[in-house]
């Protein structure tokens, strides 16, 4: 593990490394490349990004063999030729061709999607990964992915039971081509010293039988936002054998190290820093006079600026670095006619350490899963078992964080928070100097009131053992009846790592079982035409960091966090002609779920609304559109938020820069339950997307997304207005087709867009993330 974030220059070791084997791999002799003419047509045709734009497959998460129309829910199949096409490298990046995916910018990193307004999970062959708390988490690299299936709604109950039930990803690695050996390099560039380069080779060792797949990825960029940067290095390895008609083999290994800057955006986000970009100046003072950031400070406006939007809520000083090791197993091997059974393994080592001049402090000292799920398959029937295993070690600190009071415009020392000493006295010291919460509440004094603060420092372990059945009956020529049930038997056990000395580590154990349960009414009235009902009910867990569990104040795992209820109803429409270029589909939905709040409480989430979405592929074109309108409201729930409004961190001295309430900000607001909208959500959202081959090795094409306006917190004192951004790229292939450069214009109207920095609203009225302005990349792709 990496101990701080440095950014390298863009002739770095591993960059050059690259480099030079991408000339090597281009150097090769004449027969790798023009073996015959028919090789190269083929290559040219993969580069132009026509190949393979679209999928109708969707294999695993509903069953095997499945298409789009055959699987009850809305879902949106990504290549990797359209995530190229499309320029998709990040989660968020995914409302380019995919409706309702709107999602907070995780401060700078999101990891985990975000649909229908709520967060999701991530599924990697099927199996589900270790992610971040509420999003906080680890950037998701993307250089493993063969395609990426966008779901939305609740998880089926083949995946089983899991934390966030807005919808899911699930990730179909790359595997190796067993017809012939294939290879691609690709160097990039951008503003900011943004570098990258990425070498992808598939051997065939036996043909038809058996192939090696590497891809190794590596990432050397800087910021166009202050003291930021990332610096990763990906190593994805696959292996694929079929050593009879009836048997295949896929095992995958994966490495990640990264280091990232943890971004908080721009904080104080008045309506006059939304719409003029001017930013109310002056330092908050404690109640105790104090100018460093803390609670209920209070600043006396000095003045108003128009601040840069580079000019962010990070400190060159801060640590954000991670290791993640994964690796998977897919056994799929015919008993019979009919009959096929499916083992899938799964293993991943995972450590994290953020350290930050501000106070906040996650530290993943190991975290490590392990799941192995059996399906056996028969006709029209897949029954299995699951069992999932997760231990984690970590420690937290984030009660002493204050955005509010942090004027951005003076010295960087207005942004740190060193601890007093009566702080320190309600923390726990890991190493000199580094304070965190323990991981239980304790009485020290005897007066009956703890004498800690608490966030999510826990040794915990959970062993998931489940069973489930679907079946499809048909009940008539065009009807047909998909039923589902799965039950999850959970024992958890967590203890305090880290115990002041003198006391005794709390511990508690705690066990639950959780039922989920789903039913779809398909209809077909032609062959190009699919009509269909889901109704789903499942119960989900409710976890901190990398997926531990916390004790709560009174030293108990909280029952509460076990069968959180999630409701999903959903109608839709699927247009999917055979041999078409044409497919579209369209949904209605009624959805509930929960809402982990920062305190390990869960908020009740009612969304309703409907999505649609067209795709089209031709001989020189394809195009991708879609459009969403989302309701999201609180379900008779309580809500938090850092402050009520961004009001409360200004006194009344000066009204011709903002009426402040002189209350005092971070005041922790809990607002009483209600059905009050779901803040951070724009309404409705168009997207689309495209490509065209308009002249002989010349394409262009570009993306569009266009959000509604909608308020940035809970009380709707402060609006983001309707926004969109542009993308544009111009493409030439060369060699024969084996050679591609590429040029994209991001943001090409330099539009000065606003997106939340956290999901969940919480920081809705503390913190707000400028997007970039209009910048360019240039890429270069050679095949072998």
């Amino acid at each position: 593990m990496k101990n701080r974030f440095t950014i390298r220059s863009p002739h770095s070791t591993a960059l050059r490394t690259m480099c030079a084997s991408a000339a090597l791999m281009a150097a090769l002799p004449a027969h790798a490349q023009t073996s015959s003419i028919q090789d190269v047509l083929v290559v040219g045709e993969a580069l132009s990004g026509m190949g393979n734009v679209r999928s109708d497959e969707v294999d695993g998460p509903f069953g095997l063999g499945q298409t789009i129309a055959d699987i009850g829910r809305s879902i949106t199949p990504v290549t990797e030729d359209l995530l190229n096409e499309a320029a998709i490298d990040n989660l968020q990046e995914l409302q380019r061709v995919a409706p309702n995916t709107f999602q907070a910018k995780g401060f700078g990193a999101p990891s985990l999607p975000t649909l229908r307004g709520q967060l999701g999970e991530v599924f990697s062959a099927g199996m589900r990964r270790q992610v971040g708390n509420n999003g906080l988490g680890i950037p998701l690299s993307f250089n493993s992915v063969g395609q990426i299936d966008i779901v939305r709604g609740t998880p089926s109950v083949i995946l089983g039971t899991t934390q966030r039930t807005g919808g899911f990803v699930n990730i179909t690695p790359k595997r190796p081509d067993l017809s012939e050996p294939e290879g691609r390099v690709s160097l990039t560039g951008g503003e900011w010293d943004q570098y990258g380069a990425q070498l992808d080779y598939s051997w065939v060792i036996d043909p038809e039988r058996q192939g090696v797949r590497i891809s190794l990825e590596h990432k050397d960029e800087g910021s166009f936002y202050d003291y930021a940067g990332l610096d990763s290095t990906n190593l994805f390895a696959a292996y694929r054998i079929l050593p009879s008609d009836h048997f295949e083999w896929n095992v995958s290994l994966e490495y990640y190290d990264v280091e990232w800057t943890d971004n908080a955006g721009i904080n104080r986000p008045t309506q006059d820093l939304i719409d003029h970009g001017l930013y109310v100046q002056g330092q908050g003072v404690q109640p105790n006079g104090s100018r460093v950031p803390g609670a209920f400070a209070v600043v006396s406006p000095s003045g108003e600026v128009k601040i840069p939007r580079n000019r962010v809520h990070t400190h060159p000083d801060d640590i954000n670095g991670a290791e993640t090791l994964l690796l998977h197993s897919v056994f799929n091997i015919e008993l019979a006619d009919s009959i096929r059974l499916v083992n899938r393994s799964y293993y991943e080592h995972l450590e994290r350490e953020e350290i930050a001049q501000n106070s906040f402090v996650e530290i993943v000292d190991g975290a490590d899963t392990l799941e192995n799920r059996t399906e056996l398959h028969i006709h029209n029937t897949t029954v299995g078992a699951n069992l999932r295993y997760n231990d984690v070690l970590g420690y937290s600190q984030f009660t002493t964080e204050a955005d509010l009071p942090t004027d951005l415009t003076g010295p960087l020392s207005n942004r740190e928070i060193p601890l007093t000493d009566a702080q320190k006295a309600r923390l726990v010291e890991l190493r000199p100097g580094l304070f965190v919460s323990p991981g239980a509440q304790y009485d020290i004094d005897g007066d009956n009131v703890g004498d800690f603060n608490l966030s999510d420092t826990t040794d915990s372990s959970s062993v998931q053992g489940g069973l489930f059945v679907q079946h499809r009956q048909l009940l008539t020529e065009r009807l047909q009846l998909t039923l589902g049930a799965r039950g999850d038997w959970y024992d958890v056990s967590a203890r305090d790592p880290i115990a002041p000395e003198g006391v005794e580590a709390a511990r508690d154990n705690h066990n639950d079982f959780l039922k989920a349960g789903e039913a779809t009414l398909h209809y077909r009235p032609n062959e190009s035409v699919t009509l269909y009902a889901t109704s789903s009910y499942s119960e989900s867990t409710s976890n901190s960091m990398a997926g531990g569990n916390v004790l709560g104040a009174n030293n108990q795992i909280d029952p509460l966090n076990f069968a959180t209820e999630n409701t999903l109803h959903e109608v839709g429409l699927k247009y999917a002609p055979a041999g078409s270029p044409w497919y579209a589909d369209a949904a209605v939905f009624d959805q509930t779920r929960s809402l982990r709040n920062r305190d390990g409480s869960n908020s009740g989430v009612a969304t309703r609304g409907l999505e649609a979405q067209l795709f089209y592929r031709g001989e020189a074109a394809w195009v991708s559109v879609g459009a969403n309108w989302l309701d999201a409201e609180f379900d008779h729930s309580a809500a938090f938020q850092a402050a009520e409004q961004v009001a409360d961190a200004f006194d009344d001295s000066r009204p011709d820069i903002i009426q402040g309430t002189g209350v005092g900000a971070p005041n922790f607001a809990a607002f009483p339950a209600s059905n009050q909208r779901l803040h951070g959500l724009p309404d409705w959202s168009l997207s689309a997307a495209g490509g065209y081959l308009f002249a002989e090795g010349w394409s262009v094409g570009g993306s569009a997304v266009l959000t509604s306006d909608y308020p940035l917190d809970y009380l709707q004192t402060v609006t983001i207005p309707e926004q969109f951004t542009l993308n544009a790229n111009l493409a030439y292939e060369f060699n024969q087709g084996a050679s591609r450069i590429r040029l994209d214009v991001f943001n090409l109207t330099d539009e000065e867009n606003w997106t939340p920095v956290f999901e969940g609203g919480y920081f809705g009225s503390s913190l707000v993330f400028p997007e970039l302005p209009r910048h360019v990349q240039l890429q270069f792709t050679q095949r072998f």
